[in-house]
């Protein structure tokens, strides 16, 4: 299922934080141009970017072949290998 592209600053409009209190829900995002919301989804997002996508001779002829390449990336590389510096040289798993 193709999405539309997120608006900036769509998860902190009025009628989006209003429909999520009304459901009970506390929004993970804070204000407009915090940019410590969403860092750690960044850092992976450019991780991504570097070991995979930007590879030399990487393409993908559909969507799905590159979901599933990302889907390997991230389930086959870097949860159960990587490791992390963070982490004391574990992997996330």
């Amino acid at each position: 299922m193709l999405r539309r592209p997120v608006e900036p600053g769509q998860y902190t409009a009025l009628r989006f934080t209003q429909r999520l209190a009304d459901a009970g829900v506390v929004p993970s995002t804070g204000s407009v141009g915090d940019s410590f919301d969403n860092a750690l989804a960044e850092n992976l997002w450019s991780t991504i970017k570097i070991e995979l996508l930007y590879w030399p001779g990487t393409t993908f002829a559909t969507r799905a072949e590159a979901d599933a390449a990302i889907f390997r990336y991230i389930d086959g590389w870097y949860n159960p290998r990587r490791i992390q510096q963070g982490l004391g040289g574990l992997s996330p798993d």
